[in-house]
């Protein structure tokens, strides 16, 4: 059992010996990848206004969220 490093690195050799050297990039690969795209991987134009939005949202005070309206206009 991988309780420390040691543990941790005979885990690591045993299971590239079970299921091959590409295991720990294969299970790493999934953990972005959705079944069906959905919420922002559909909709970029989504996603720049939500990162807008929560920009303007600064807790630096008012001066900052003044001086962004400034440029945007």
């Amino acid at each position: 059992m991988a309780g420390n490093k040691e543990g941790g690195a005979k885990a690591a050799e045993t299971m590239r010996k079970r299921y091959g050297d590409s295991f720990y990039q294969s299970i790493g690969s999934k953990g972005g990848q959705a079944k069906v795209p959905k919420g922002f991987a559909i909709n970029k134009d989504l996603a720049a206004e939500a990162g807008r939005r929560g920009g303007l949202k600064s807790k630096r005070g008012k001066a900052k969220v003044e001086n962004e309206q400034d440029t945007a206009n």
